[in-house]
């Protein structure tokens, strides 16, 4: 038998000492796919699905959505610490009952526990068309209470701060994941280039549990990450240029700059670092003209400033962030997520849960009432809620010094409103005592397929290559919550 030839008793091909280690069919098996592969990546290009590699796109330019969005901007507002879903908008009448007697049944991490049920220290009224039934603590929003849809029923992954933090903004529990505001603008793109495409407003009481991590852009372009932009003072670090700086001296230093990277971004067109590097730059230097105007919330009439309590020592820190969340959806920003510290009530839930109210009620329901006088509300998606839930009971030493409760993640309260929302919505129902959802029943996962749905995405196809799979913000998917789409 000559080489290069098959040896049927062996089943193995003799190499050709002109082919090296090759055998003549593994050569042309080879051969043939590496020839198929550039025949298909020039097919592809022709038909504009990929880019040369000299030729960068820029991630925050508006793309077309999957189907036609109800909501061009999504304003979430985060009541960090979880709020208590019996004493905001799920009344338990029967828990009520119960005040001061001891848990007949185990649940959650607090088994064994000596623990008192609590009942909730507010009322509760009916408000609107819709009969909505909604805690004292919100006598404000209780005037909008045709205009959101309350979904009872949620329920959540994990029930510690930081990692149930993450889980709300990431879809996962653990740090490392595209937050739900990258993912948009991933998705969508940004319809304003002077200004970041994401942006969050923090509390400046406190730390945000998990920090920075929770408005990253994880494995996604480093462009879809959110800016924090502080409320009060200097809105972003150095923003304005030094004295004796002028504008034309910054443009030619950027020019410069971005001549000398240009070479070694297209002999290294894999690396994303250095274009995000380059981009932010310039973001930088256009954002030093349209951030000053966008931020002052002194151009507003003095009867606006008043109606998010801008002028009350009590409402202005939430206000502030409330009007500048409206100034800046305005202008085209894709995705806004303010922050409220001071929802985890271990103790003396009367009266911190009342502060939280006195501190969002007024501001949230302006936000409400002001994007819909201006026609916004019907583009704007505004989303409420915490990282979980909260029990019926607490532990004995803190219902001697002032009942609170503990963290739940098997039943929790939300509200959206605005774009593609049916208003005066009641969606779910848990138990007698609000420990577990019974009917209708959504999880985080869903929250965001529907939010990500009412701004034209599919979650299913809005995917990014990482690790060895396709990464979702929803996992392996979530179910749009129905009972709440226009």
């Amino acid at each position: 038998m000559r080489k290069g030839e098959f040896d049927f008793c062996s089943n193995v091909e003799q190499p050709d000492p002109r082919l090296g280690n090759l055998g003549r069919r593994d050569f042309l098996y080879r051969f043939g796919k590496g020839l198929g592969s550039l025949a298909l990546s020039s097919m592809l290009y022709q038909d504009s699905w990929l880019q040369a590699a000299s030729q960068t796109v820029n991630p925050l330019l508006a793309k077309k959505p999957h189907f036609a969005p109800k909501a061009k901007s999504v304003i979430f507002l985060f009541m960090s610490g979880a709020p208590g879903q019996m004493d905001t908008f799920d009344p338990k009448p029967k828990l009520n009952e119960l005040h001061g007697k001891p848990i007949t049944r185990s649940y959650g991490t607090y088994v064994g526990e000596k623990r008192i049920y609590v009942g909730s220290p507010f009322k509760f009224a009916r408000h609107g068309q819709s009969g909505m039934e909604i805690s004292e603590i919100f006598p404000e929003l209780a005037t909008c209470a045709d205009d959101i849809a309350v979904v009872r029923a949620m329920h959540t992954s994990v029930e510690a701060h930081t990692t149930a933090t993450f889980f709300m903004n990431t879809g996962v529990a653990v740090p490392g994941s595209p937050s739900m505001g990258a993912w948009t603008v991933y998705g969508l793109g940004t319809e304003n280039q002077n200004l970041p495409a994401f942006v969050v407003l923090p509390d400046t009481r406190s730390r945000i549990f998990g920090g920075a991590i929770n408005w990253a852009n994880g494995y996604l372009p480093a462009a879809t990450q959110g800016t924090l932009i502080n409320s009060e003072g200097s809105p972003i670090v150095d923003l304005i240029p030094p004295e004796g700086v002028t504008t034309e001296q910054q443009a030619k230093n950027l020019a410069l700059m971005n001549q000398l990277n240009q070479p070694h971004m297209e002999a290294n067109p894999r690396n994303p670092n250095l274009e995000a590097r380059m981009r932010n730059y310039e973001l930088a230097f256009r954002m030093q003209a349209a951030v000053p105007e966008s931020l002052d919330i002194n151009l507003e009439p003095q009867k606006i400033q008043e109606m998010y309590g801008l002028n009350q020592k009590i409402t202005e820190p939430m206000g502030r962030k409330c009007l500048l969340a409206r100034r800046l959806v305005e202008r085209g920003v894709r995705f806004v997520q303010i922050y409220c510290q001071g929802w985890d009530s271990h103790e003396d839930i009367a009266n911190e849960h009342k502060k939280r109210g006195m501190e969002t009620d007024k501001p949230v329901a302006a936000l409400l009432k002001d994007l819909k006088e201006r026609g916004l509300l019907d583009e704007t998606l505004v989303v409420w809620g915490g990282e979980f839930g909260r029990t019926a009971d607490n532990t004995m030493d803190f219902f001697r010094t002032g009942p609170g409760r503990d963290h739940n993640k098997e039943a929790m309260v939300m509200w959206l409103a605005g774009a593609g929302i049916k208003g005066g919505t009641v969606v779910g129902e848990t138990d007698e005592l609000g420990i577990k959802c019974v009917e209708d029943v959504y999880h985080t996962h869903d929250l965001h397929a529907t939010m990500l749905h009412l701004m034209g995405l599919d979650d299913m196809r809005l995917t990014y290559y990482h690790s060895g799979r396709f990464k979702r913000l929803t996992d392996l998917g979530g179910k749009k919550i129905k009972e709440i789409l226009a």
